[in-house]
C-alpha cells in the first residue's frame, strides 16, 4: 500500500491541534513564525518592507498572513485565499449550571447549523480560552490563555429505545431540552472526595452539596464548582483566578486517515479547517526560499476568518473591515495616497475556499445530474445564478486555467433548482470590497456533523492548486482583457 501523502499527515496534525478557532489561529501562528513570518499587531504602526512576510490576528480567532513581493509597488494587486476557522459546535452558556435528577449538567447553546443528532453518545470534552487574573507584586494583569482538557469529561446520552418506541420513525432533537451534556452525578460524597483530591474550591456559597470558600472572579453560582476546578487545573491556575471564558464542547476522538485503502480523512471541523490548512501551507511553501518573492509584483495573502458559520457579522468576521483594513494598511505603508487602495482592489483576486458537497452514494437524488462532485476529483468551483456564490465566467476561467497548466483535476457544482443554496465568505467580500472572486472547495461528506470525511487526494490537490495560484496568478491575469 502506498505511503500517505505528507500534505494529509500534516493536515491531520493541524486538525488535532485545532479543537477551536482560537487553537486554529494559535497553530497557524506557530507555523507562520517557523516559516519566517513576523507578527505585526494591529494596535501598532506597521513598518513593512519589500520581500518580507507578516501576519496579524484579531480576537485570536481570525488571522491574516501576507508576503510582499520584492517588485511590489503601492497600488498593485493582492492575491488572496480566504477561508474560515470556525465550525458548528456547542458553546457554554454564561450560566451553565444545570442540575436535574441527581445529575450535574452543563447548559450549552448551539453555534451554527450543526447536525446535532451526531453529538449524542460521543465522548466529549471542552476547549477554548480563559481570561486569567495574574498578580505580581502590587500589580494585576489579565491574560488570555487557551485550554483543552484532553480526556472525556462529559456526554450527551440518548434515550433508550425501550422508553421511546417511536424513535425509529425519526429522531428529532429538541436543542433546549435534549442537548444537555452530563458531567457528573450530584452524590455529595463523590463530589466532596473530588474536591479533596483537587484541593479546596470555595466556601460560603452552597452549590451542589459542596461548601464553597471563594467566589472572587468566576461566580460558582453560575458554573459547577467541579467544572471550574477541572478547567483551572488544565490552565495551571486557581478557580478564583478565572475571570471569564469562552469554551465549547469538542469530540475527544482524534482526526485520522482511514478507509480500506487509507484514502479518507475522518475528522471533525474539516469544514473549514481543511481549506484553512491547505491555503496556509500553500502560502508558506510558495514563499519559503530567498528568491520566492524576487519577481513578485503583488502581495500574496491568506485570510482565515471567524464566524462564517453564523453569517460573518462580527468584528473579526468576513463582514467586518478586517480585509479592507489589511489592504489599506499594506498599501499605505508604501504610499499614503488615498487613491491607490481602490486601484489595488481592482487588480486583486480572491479565492473563497470553503468545503463542497461530494455526491453521497445513498442520496444520489440530492445532487443535480450534471453536477456531482466526487472525491479524488479535485477542487470544486461553485456556481449560483442568484449570487450565493461569487463565481463568474472570468474568475472560474482563471482558476480553471491554473488547474489545466498543472494537470490538476477540477469540478463544478450548482445546487438543484428545488433546493436552497448555502453561501460563503465569497459574496460578502466580493460585494463589500468589489474584488473579483471565485468560490471553490474540496468535496466532503457529512458536512456539519461532529465527524466528517474527505479524501486524502483532495487535500493534496487543494494545496497544489492554491500554491500554483500564488505563483502564477500575475502571468495569467496579465493576458485577460475586460472593462478596457
Amino acid at each position: 500500500m502506498a505511503a500517505v501523502d505528507p500534505v494529509a499527515t500534516e493536515l491531520i496534525d493541524f486538525l488535532n491541534a485545532s479543537p477551536t478557532a482560537f487553537h486554529a489561529v494559535d497553530e497557524a501562528k506557530k507555523r507562520l513564525k517557523k516559516a519566517g513570518f513576523e507578527q505585526v499587531p494591529e494596535r501598532e504602526d506597521w513598518n513593512l518592507e519589500l520581500g518580507k512576510k507578516y501576519f496579524f490576528t484579531r480576537n485570536h480567532s481570525t488571522i491574516v498572513a501576507f508576503a510582499i513581493g520584492k517588485r511590489y509597488v503601492a497600488g498593485n494587486g493582492f492575491h488572496i485565499v480566504g477561508a474560515h476557522t470556525d465550525s458548528p459546535c456547542l458553546k457554554l452558556k454564561p450560566n451553565s449550571k444545570v442540575a436535574k435528577g441527581g445529575y450535574l449538567e452543563l447548559g450549552v447553546q448551539t453555534y451554527g447549523s450543526g447536525l446535532w443528532h451526531t453529538w449524542f453518545d460521543r465522548d466529549l470534552t471542552v476547549a477554548g480560552r480563559l481570561i486569567i487574573k495574574e498578580k505580581k507584586d502590587s500589580s494585576v494583569s489579565y491574560t488570555h490563555k487557551l485550554i483543552r482538557i484532553p480526556e472525556p469529561i462529559m456526554r450527551i446520552p440518548t434515550l433508550a429505545i425501550h422508553l421511546d418506541r417511536g424513535v425509529m420513525d425519526g429522531f428529532k432533537v429538541n436543542t433546549q431540552g435534549h442537548l444537555v451534556p452530563v458531567i457528573a452525578t450530584s452524590v455529595k460524597a463523590e463530589l466532596q472526595k473530588l474536591g479533596e483530591q483537587n484541593g479546596p474550591i470555595d466556601t460560603k456559597v452552597k452549590t451542589d452539596g459542596i461548601e464553597s470558600h471563594d467566589k472572587k472572579s468566576i461566580d460558582n453560582r453560575k458554573h459547577h464548582s467541579v467544572f471550574l476546578q477541572l478547567i483551572a487545573d488544565n490552565a495551571c491556575c486557581k478557580p478564583d483566578e478565572i475571570c471569564d471564558f469562552e469554551l465549547q464542547l469538542c469530540d475527544t476522538q482524534p482526526s485520522i486517515i482511514g478507509g480500506a485503502l487509507k484514502e479518507f480523512i475522518f475528522s471533525g471541523r474539516l469544514d473549514n479547517l481543511c481549506m484553512s490548512f491547505c491555503s496556509l501551507k500553500a502560502l508558506v511553501d510558495s514563499t519559503n526560499s530567498e528568491s520566492s518573492l524576487d519577481e513578485e509584483t503583488g502581495v500574496r495573502m491568506v485570510a482565515l476568518f471567524d464566524h462564517e458559520e453564523v453569517g460573518s457579522n462580527s468584528a473579526q468576521g468576513a463582514g467586518s473591515p478586517v480585509m479592507l483594513d489589511a489592504l489599506t494598511r499594506i498599501t499605505n505603508s508604501f504610499n499614503s495616497s488615498n487613491k491607490l487602495v481602490e486601484k489595488a482592489i481592482q487588480q486583486s483576486f480572491l479565492v473563497s475556499a470553503d468545503m463542497a458537497h461530494a455526491i453521497h452514494p445513498n442520496y444520489m437524488d440530492k445532487h443535480e445530474d450534471n453536477h456531482q462532485p466526487k472525491m479524488h476529483g479535485g477542487l470544486v468551483i461553485k456556481h449560483n445564478a442568484n449570487q450565493r456564490y461569487a463565481t463568474n465566467a472570468i474568475t472560474s476561467f482563471i482558476f480553471r486555467e491554473i488547474a489545466e497548466r498543472h494537470g490538476l483535476p477540477i469540478q463544478d457544482f450548482v445546487v438543484r433548482n428545488d433546493m436552497p443554496c448555502g453561501s460563503t465568505i465569497g459574496p460578502i467580500l466580493a460585494s463589500g470590497l468589489g474584488i473579483r472572486t471565485v468560490d471553490v472547495g474540496a468535496p466532503q461528506l457529512s458536512m456539519h456533523s461532529i465527524r466528517e470525511m474527505c479524501a486524502v487526494d483532495d487535500a493534496k490537490h487543494s494545496y497544489e492548486h492554491f500554491k500554483a495560484f500564488f505563483n502564477e496568478f500575475n502571468q495569467i491575469d496579465s493576458g485577460i482583457k475586460v472593462d478596457f
